[in-house]
């Protein structure tokens, strides 16, 4: 028998107004004696946690257009439906109701360089949309437009493109030991709350809320507050109170004010009805995905193991793989068990796939394993694998920008034990056939050049500083940076990269002319050796040269002795001897270009501590554009024909 959603009281029959209250807020410390002083920023990282830690934060239903499913939700935070709907002990194939305040399950962080604790989620630009906006409504107050201004140091907050993919940070915390916690709840304080009503339903003292909050604040609307839950949350069942969800209304949106608005509330007598938020199996979640799929590789590569999956179109049907009957024993396990884990992703048909590649035909081959395939008028690119793909979907999942390629779908092929991962068609294909060959080199002008370079430092400073673990690529290259219709960067292949940091290995793979010399000398995997092949393809940008010639030479080696050595003063020179001649041929800004080449030169440090991070980069190459001020071209797109055009 499904159990009941236990609910904690509701706030339903009180007008919830998503406004920014810029009066003080909370104190906001991990600290009962020393209270950290309010920030917009966010909740100061503590050295009494350990982060990255599971958390939450409570939200509610039904506003700003956010469609009433879990699927949405979850895609707003970047988690799955599966994850939403079990935070709150719920089916995935339910519905909440307007207003319908729920656990979002967070993965919280303290990134490096960083003041403050937040989970990333990625959202992108439409028409209209300011931080402001977004924090406010869509995201209900649960961060602050100062906070993503400082997230985002290359955007223009009030020059933001349509499309642009902006990192919001979430406010969260992990507990210290002094918490006496098992995870800290991210609560918005709303009319009429104070700290004894939100003990009240989270079953907590208000004693807790002091000390993780500091003193109660005068005016609390709409201030962010650490709500600790006491138990493991599969084991938390808060007091049941009946709700009837069919009179829980939303708000109207708030009317449009600047960020300089003050919103006083004097209605300090209003009483909390409930915060209908079942807590469901979730404490054990994020362990639960690890295993899941580490048990599906393992199974797979099992010997005599053969079957068939049944699939439809939706996802998965049954979705057994059974074993043969040759191969003894009976043991089952379900492609669901992996498809739910996924469940933002296509389960594709292994018929599908062969139909939309002409049974893998070399017609179709792209580069390597990787296909072009057409299925039901869409176009896509399969990678073809052995199933080898764990640690590749596991990084997939979890990563989300405009700057990587991404995954659609996969398949697994049971009777052969194939693995196979479906991504975007990105048109216009690798950036190393751009380069080399000569007649499209010379319709890549700088302006191009230098926005691939941008975009390439935005994907890897995505994936360094705003995924935890973080996660190193460890095979940038030419070749694995695709370039879509407008000519804008995807970072692709994640077939090496590695989540954590400072890790050593004793397995050196890579590409000669982008391997790091503490990787090739120690087997040191960090997030600086990315930094390391990045420098060689900016060189590749300017040189129009491949990583390394026919004799092995690198061309970071070659640039050491032609164009790093000497007087900075004449490094301008020294450059424009030195760049594509495509380039040459072009009005091409010499201090642009020379600027690039310094970039260059500070990635490709022998000292992996003294190249500069991927946030320096991209902030310093944004500053490159500058160079353009006589530049008429805005920037470049590619016809159907592959022939570039200004715009």
């Amino acid at each position: 028998m499904a159990r009941t959603p236990r609910l904690l009281p509701a706030l339903g029959a009180l007008p919830l107004l998503l406004c920014l209250c810029t009066l003080p807020a909370p104190a906001r410390s991990q600290n009962a004696t020393a209270p950290a002083p309010a920030s917009v920023q966010g909740f100061n990282c503590s050295r009494n946690s350990t982060y990255p830690c599971q958390a939450y934060a409570l939200y509610r239903a039904g506003f700003a257009g956010v469609p009433l499913e879990f699927a949405a939700i979850g895609d707003l935070f970047g988690v799955s439906r599966f994850m939403v709907a079990h935070a709150n002990n719920l089916s995935t194939s339910a519905a909440p109701a307007n207003g319908q305040p729920l656990l979002v399950p967070l993965q919280c962080g303290c990134p490096s360089r960083s003041p403050n604790a937040y989970a990333p989620t990625q959202y992108q630009i439409t028409p209209g949309d300011t931080y402001w906006i977004i924090s406010t409504t869509k995201l209900q107050n649960l961060t602050q437009y100062q906070a993503v201004e400082r997230v985002n140091p290359t955007l223009v907050p009030t020059n933001l493109d349509v499309g642009v993919m902006v990192t919001f940070p979430v406010f969260c915390q992990c507990p210290a030991v002094t918490d006496n916690a098992t995870a800290l709840v991210t609560y918005v304080m709303q009319p009429g709350d104070t700290y004894a009503t939100i003990a009240a339903a989270f079953a907590v003292d208000s004693q807790s809320l002091v000390s993780l909050n500091g003193p109660e604040p005068r005016t609390q609307q709409f201030a962010e507050i650490l709500v600790p839950l006491r138990r493991p949350v599969s084991d938390f069942l808060p007091p049941i109170v009946r709700v009837n969800n069919a009179s829980v209304k939303p708000a109207s949106p708030p009317p449009s004010a600047s960020p300089n608005t003050t919103v006083v509330s004097n209605d300090r007598n209003g009483v909390v009805t409930g915060l209908a938020v079942g807590l469901g199996v979730v404490g054990a979640l994020w362990l639960l995905q690890m295993l899941l799929l580490a048990c599906l590789c393992r199974r797979l590569k099992a010997k005599g193991r053969r079957g068939d999956a049944v699939v439809n179109g939706d996802g998965v049907e049954g979705g057994r793989f059974a074993k043969s009957s040759s191969g003894g024993g009976g043991e089952r396990f379900l492609v669901s068990d992996i498809s739910e884990w996924l469940d933002k992703y296509r389960v594709f048909k292994i018929e599908e796939l062969e139909r939309g590649t002409g049974g893998f035909d070399d017609a179709h081959l792209i580069n390597g394993s990787v296909y072009k395939a057409n299925i039901d008028g869409e176009v896509f690119a399969v990678k073809k694998m052995k199933w080898d793909a764990c640690e590749e979907l596991k990084i997939l999942q979890k990563v989300n920008h405009s700057n990587l390629v991404k995954l659609e779908g996969f398949c697994i092929n049971s009777s052969t034990g194939d693995c196979y991962l479906v991504y975007e068609y990105v048109e216009n294909g690798s950036l190393d056939l751009w380069l080399l060959d000569r007649d499209r080199a010379r319709r890549l002008d700088w302006r191009a050049r230098l926005h691939i370079a941008l975009d390439l430092a935005q994907g890897l400073q995505y994936i360094h500083e705003h995924t935890w673990p973080r996660v190193v690529h460890k095979d940038i290259k030419s070749s694995n940076v695709l370039l879509d219709a407008r000519m804008r960067a995807k970072i692709a292949n994640f077939g090496l990269a590695k989540t954590g940091h400072n890790a050593v290995t004793t397995h050196i793979v890579g590409t000669q002319g982008y391997i790091a010399p503490e990787y090739l000398a120690d087997g040191l995997v960090t997030t600086k050796m990315d930094v390391f092949a990045y420098g060689v393809v900016l060189l590749e940008l300017v040189s129009g040269r491949e990583a390394a010639d026919e004799g092995g030479e690198p061309l970071w080696a070659d640039a050491e002795d032609r164009v790093f050595r000497g007087r900075d003063e004449r490094l301008e020179a020294r450059v424009a001897a030195w760049m594509d001649p495509a380039l040459k041929e072009q009005t091409c800004p010499p201090g642009s270009v020379a600027s690039v080449v310094s970039v260059a030169r500070a990635c490709l440090h022998k000292d992996p501590s003294k190249r500069p991070s991927m946030v320096d980069v991209a902030y310093t190459l944004s500053k490159a554009d500058e160079h353009f001020a006589d530049y008429s071209g805005e920037s470049v797109s590619v016809d159907g024909s592959g022939e570039i055009a200004a715009r």
